[in-house]
């Protein structure tokens, strides 16, 4: 019987960047490829020849697959990259995007770094805001909450590995996990797609949870709870975030400036779209 020949590693990956759409289609076999050797992106270069085992192609053969029928490559990995942070992430978690490090970055220029402030993220997801403003702001005091009782123990986990004593966990819906604490920030990227929204069903979003994207029919339901219960919670001066789509931002400043919020404002991400909106308490 003839036993056919193993391929090399930088066939297989040809082979496989073709069947994934766009041009992200090589970077991501080559992730996924990695992660079922355990090896660096680095050691694909010094190793580029080498035969790929039966039982590593079955197993990178499963994933490909997965990804085919669209799966975020992020799930089928279980991490994903924030600011300095390598964060696991599940179904249970939003995927953290580029997009949301601009969130971090205000909040940081709104918390100095020589003394102790209080910090809540609302709907934490796998931590990514929190844990990247505890990484960078380690005299802060950080509360991370979300309704989900599976991605508050994705984030938690995400602490430890990080060795970030600074954040405490909560379960609960907004304003309601927060008790009678008020705090200097408030840093969120909550639910903010139409309901009807035809992308819901498109590339990643459709693995994504749904209550962590849609928000009502207009995608804001949730920011008018945030904006509405925030001045309770906010010491006085203190600041609210709030991540959002392209073309909210108008509307998110009305809802701050009427519940009593100054030097309202709306910042532009990388590609220069509206990103995230902010208001200081009085």
């Amino acid at each position: 019987m003839t036993v056919a020949p193993h391929r090399e590693i930088r066939q297989l990956l040809a082979d496989a960047a073709g069947q994934l759409p766009g041009v992200e289609g090589r970077h991501e076999a080559e992730l996924l490829l990695l992660h079922v050797l355990g090896r660096e992106r680095s050691w694909l270069f010094a190793h580029a020849t080498d035969a790929v085992e039966p039982e590593t192609e079955a197993a990178f053969a499963q994933l490909l697959q997965r990804r085919i029928q669209g799966e975020p490559v992020a799930y089928l990995l279980g991490r994903r990259g924030f600011w300095t942070l390598d964060l696991a992430v599940s179904p249970a978690t939003l995927i953290p995007r580029p997009e949301t490090e601009r969130l971090v970055e205000l909040a940081l220029e709104r918390l100095p770094a020589d003394r102790p402030q209080q910090v809540a993220d609302l709907g934490t997801g796998s931590g990514a805001i929190a844990l990247a403003l505890a990484r960078e702001r380690p005299l802060a005091q950080v509360l991370a909450t979300d309704m989900s009782t599976e991605a508050l123990a994705v984030a938690a986990e995400n602490a430890r590995h990080h060795e970030l004593v600074n954040v405490r966990f909560r379960q609960g819906s907004w304003h309601a996990a927060l008790g009678q604490e008020r705090f200097d920030l408030i840093a969120t990227n909550p639910p903010y797609i139409a309901a009807d929204d035809p992308h819901l069903a498109q590339g990643d979003l459709r693995f994504e949870p749904a209550t962590a994207l849609a928000s009502g029919a207009d995608g804001l339901d949730d920011i008018r709870t945030i904006v509405a219960g925030a001045p309770a919670h906010l010491l006085a001066g203190g600041w609210l975030l709030i991540e959002h789509g392209w073309d909210q931002g108008p509307a998110i400043r009305a809802l701050l400036e009427l519940a009593g919020f100054v030097e309202v404002s709306t910042a532009v991400d990388l590609e220069y779209r509206d990103r995230v909106s902010l208001g200081r308490l009085q």
